[in-house]
């Protein structure tokens, strides 16, 4: 397992973060894994086992059953606090009431009281904004998790969901307001979604932000139980509930191509969803969801895959977006020779 710091900070964090949506099966949550304490615990401890040392949970996940979850797995397996980084989100409903959701500066100071009981630790090492809220200026947001900062109930501050220009936006309070800046983002990205790569993917660059991966498999998509001639074979949440959206056109020839260099490596088309993440340069950590010890381990497989420059000149090929404006107009210019600028000799 390699570790990365988070975005421009000095902690570091496993290439591959255990994603705890599946634990709990409450409510809309059950779409996506039910996962209960027993067997939630023995993924924690196999991820430790791995070398992972990173675990992303949600307030809303499962209406808070995931954290507690996670909570009291950790408490259990006798995990000191500062061999794990917790991180959890804040924004979506948790209540019936008009200010149980959002990204204001009370629902952030009350979400984050709610989320530490229920996690059983006196600090959070990353908080992140779940999605944006329209309705809440962003430099009051800012201000409420710089809050936390100062107080110590949260080490590391992020976003989730965010636009480029929404991020930069708060970068640019932040750094004139003096306030805890955004350390990473977590998005949707993987071979059968790369529209990351339009906006955000530079802002990361250029911001040294760090980016965390969620459903990097496509919601089971890209496990290899899905194809031209097979619809789930084995089972899939993605059979039950279609998420994240996807151009199964597109999709089924990026598989075609993860098949033929799965089969070549003999290791599962998971595998090679997950190698091609960790081979980009600009992703911090990978987030897996397992529900099942052999899935774990499956997955943790990847770190091990090394892809030849012609599998991924392969894969970028099949999976590639389609040019938009101004980005198109942007790489005629710089694939053009600039002419060298000559000092004049006049006068």
């Amino acid at each position: 397992m390699k570790y990365k710091t988070l975005g421009n900070t000095g902690l570091f964090v496993s290439e591959l973060c255990l994603g705890a949506m599946t634990f709990g099966g409450k409510g809309h949550w059950a779409n996506m894994g039910n996962v209960q304490q027993e067997e939630a615990q023995g993924l924690i401890a196999r991820a430790i086992e791995h070398g992972i040392n990173f675990i992303d949970t949600a307030d809303i996940y499962s209406n808070g059953a995931s954290e507690e979850i996670v909570g009291q797995s950790l408490k259990n397996l006798g995990v000191r606090r500062e061999d794990v980084v917790i991180a959890t989100k804040v924004n979506g409903p948790v209540g019936p009431g008009p200010n149980d959701a959002g990204n204001s500066r009370g629902h952030i100071l009350d979400s984050v009281k709610a989320s530490l009981k229920r996690l059983q630790v006196d600090h959070i090492d990353l908080y992140q904004l779940h999605n944006v809220d329209a309705a809440t200026p962003i430099e009051e947001s800012l201000a409420a998790l710089d809050a936390l900062v100062r107080q110590g109930l949260v080490r590391y501050v992020g976003v989730s969901n965010w636009s480029a220009w929404q991020i930069a936006r708060a970068l640019g309070y932040s750094e004139r307001l003096n306030l805890a800046k955004i350390a990473t983002t977590q998005n949707y990205y993987t071979l059968a979604g790369r529209d990351l790569e339009r906006e955000i993917v530079p802002l990361i660059r250029a911001e040294k932000l760090g980016l965390l991966v969620w459903s990097p498999l496509a919601g089971g998509l890209l496990s290899g139980k899905f194809g031209r001639d097979k619809q789930g074979e084995g089972g899939s949440r993605r059979t039950t509930y279609n998420f994240p959206p996807v151009a199964m056109d597109r999709a089924y020839d990026v598989i075609d191509v993860m098949e033929a260099i799965a089969a070549v490596k003999g290791v599962s088309v998971a595998r090679i969803a997950l190698a091609w993440l960790l081979h980009q340069p600009h992703v911090t950590s990978v987030i897996v969801g397992a529900k099942r010890i052999e899935q774990l381990d499956d997955n943790v497989g990847a770190t091990e895959v090394a892809l030849a420059p012609d599998d991924i000149e392969a894969l970028n090929t099949a999976s590639a977006l389609v040019p938009e404006y101004p980005a198109w107009m942007q790489r005629a210019r710089e694939a053009r020779e600039v002419p060298p600028i000559v000092a004049s000799s006049a006068g």
